[in-house]
């Protein structure tokens, strides 16, 4: 509450200051008073507008950790390694912005890339960041794998969820689990292969499938994968519950998993736009490298 409050009290005195300041200095005629006035107008101005920001992570969930999960679309090894590239983005913008996160399953291509991966994202307001990815991403580009070097079209899909504290409460029927026991893939040496440590529940009622692999303790990956279904199942049923309440009402804004949120394109042209808002940037090599907060703010600032 103190982090929230105290600096928009800061700011309403610094605006009252301001105000009085630059009174003084059209009276007086002082030009770099002005001047200096202007420069911390612009700085206030800056800081209001992240104050708004933060307003906009006012939801239930949005202050949780989450979980972040990306799928290969059609298009075989063009759109593994599309998703290999979306996680790597991923996990430099958890690096810039202080977050620590978990690989808890990662499915490899067959030929390079990866088919799908789960991750744990821990972090203040990790939620409230990541809700603005889910959707499918697209890439337009030269493909490093056709000997024609023609252009192709690649599709991911992107979907995060909240991990509530009180997630652990939340209840499934047994009857309703289904738990498969495998041998992890990957890196991991001999161990991976020799035993069934790898855990994949299903809930049988959504469909819904979580699977966890990293830990080399089948009992530690059955506990991380109940968990994780308690939060997507529980975030299942509230989609469910606000999708029925947004069919009676008009909606501002509209997200469906499968909707083209945003389209990276580094042929022929450079341009990574939101087909929500119309951010857009021609710099693609520094949104690769993580730097997405442009388009996370503007799609939250359009809330």
């Amino acid at each position: 509450m103190k982090r929230i409050v105290e600096p928009w009290e800061k700011a309403n005195s610094e605006i009252d200051d301001l105000a009085e300041f630059f009174t003084l200095a059209v009276e007086e005629d002082d030009k770099d008073t002005l001047l200096a006035l202007v420069e911390q107008a612009n700085a206030l101005e800056k800081e209001i507008a992240h104050i708004e920001f933060i307003r906009k992570l006012s939801g239930e969930d949005d202050i949780a950790d989450a979980i972040l999960t990306i799928h290969s679309g059609a298009g075989g090894t063009e759109s593994c390694d599309w998703t290999d590239m979306l996680f790597r983005m991923y996990v430099r913008y958890m690096e810039r912005t202080g977050y620590s996160y978990t690989v808890h399953e990662i499915s490899p291509g067959d030929e390079a890339g990866i088919k799908s991966v789960t991750i744990e994202v821990k972090g203040e307001y990790a939620y409230g960041h990541l809700k603005a990815e889910t959707g499918v991403h697209r890439l337009v580009r030269i493909s490093p794998f056709d000997s024609n070097a023609r252009r192709h079209t690649s599709f991911s899909s992107v979907y995060a969820y909240p991990i509530m504290d009180e997630i652990e409460d939340y209840e499934i029927e047994e009857k309703d689990i289904r738990v498969d026991t495998y041998r992890a893939s990957g890196a991991g040496g001999q161990h991976i292969n020799k035993t069934d440590s790898a855990v994949r529940m299903t809930h049988i009622p959504t469909g819904i499938v979580v699977a966890v692999q990293n830990e080399r303790s089948q009992m530690k990956n059955r506990a991380t994968a109940l968990k994780l279904l308690k939060a997507r199942v529980r975030q299942h049923y509230r989609e469910i519950e606000e999708r029925e309440r947004e069919s009676k009402l008009t909606e501002k804004k509209k997200i469906e998993w499968g909707s083209q949120i945003r389209s990276y394109v580094l042929h022929p042209y450079n341009m990574v736009k939101d087909h929500r808002t119309e951010a857009e940037t021609s710099n693609t090599q520094a949104v690769l490298d993580g730097d997405i907060d442009m388009f996370i703010e503007a799609y939250l600032l359009s809330l």
